[in-house]
């Protein structure tokens, strides 16, 4: 689970570990994540499926590292990519140091989470989050149903508010193991800039395209001669190209225009939408797109 190799100028008591986040779609796992570090390092959206693969976040101090490890949510697939989602989930499980299994505060405790669950290694820890949104009557019933877990501790938590967090990352930092820095002083995650602005790209499309179109649409950068990046947009079907252009181009031109905003002053972002039929359900066009 490491990806990167161990810095060499560790000091003798330094520690350091990895965390997973799992659950299912929507429970806040990209939140919490970006709420931890003080930054974004994984898009976020209301749709099922934001994230599509393990987001690694990094969390420094002078003594110690937390690597957090960010999944796709866990859901019923109904496609090859689904399949593949919920795999690159379940590896997270093993060779990490804590699991913590995400629960929504606002819904009861169901199959999916049982599911989830039934597979947490002993010691891992359950986080109820979006506390903000429930009533007393809902969080306490949340975490009655989070005891039926075999966690070592349960925590409260608001990744919208940080309510509870501190709380939260210091029983992380105490169970750390004595181990290298995997990652240089300053590094936040280790996923590539192209990668960060076609997500990026994939994110304001998830908040600006129609409900039926998200889980058919994938987003790679396809150039990246600075300040020019051209980001190539795929779809399933001939009928979905004019819905993510938009009438006149307004849909692209309105998504360009929210993602440039993120990137540094003076970057000129492209573009490009292409039909890849049946993507989700074709082995070569998922190993391409990394998935």
């Amino acid at each position: 689970m490491s990806g990167a190799e161990p810095t060499s100028a560790d000091p003798p008591s330094y520690r350091s570990g990895f965390v997973s986040f799992l659950g299912r779609p929507n429970v806040g796992k990209s939140t919490l994540l970006n709420r931890i570090l003080g930054e974004k390092v994984s898009i976020v959206s209301d749709k099922p499926q934001t994230t599509r693969h393990q987001i690694r976040g990094v969390l420094q101090r002078p003594d110690a590292q937390l690597v957090f490890v960010d999944t796709p949510g866990i859901h019923k697939p109904r496609t090859l990519m689904g399949e593949r989602l919920n795999a690159t989930a379940s590896e997270a499980i093993s060779d990490v140091d804590v699991t913590c299994l995400i629960l929504d505060a606002t819904g009861r405790v169901g199959p999916g989470d049982r599911r989830i669950g039934a597979q947490l290694p002993t010691g891992s820890v359950v986080v109820v989050n979006k506390i903000d949104r429930a009533s007393p009557e809902e969080l306490l019933a949340r975490l009655a149903e989070a005891a039926e877990f075999d966690a070592a501790e349960w925590f409260p938590v608001s990744a919208r508010t940080g309510e509870g967090i501190d709380v939260f990352v210091e029983h992380l930092w105490g169970r750390l193991p004595e181990g290298p820095a995997w990652y240089p002083e300053g590094v936040t995650t280790d996923t590539g800039e192209g990668f960060r602005v076609a997500e990026l790209v994939r994110e304001q499309l998830l908040r600006v395209v129609r409900e039926e179109l998200p889980h058919s649409i994938a987003t790679r950068t396809v150039q990246w001669e600075w300040p020019h990046i051209t980001v190539e947009i795929l779809v399933e079907r001939e009928s979905q190209k004019g819905m993510v252009i938009g009438r006149g181009g307004s849909v692209l031109k309105e998504v360009g225009t929210r993602v440039r905003r993120q990137l540094p002053e003076g970057a000129f972002l492209e573009l490009k939408v292409k039909v890849d039929r049946d993507w989700q359900s074709r082995p070569g066009a998922l190993e391409q797109l990394g998935y």
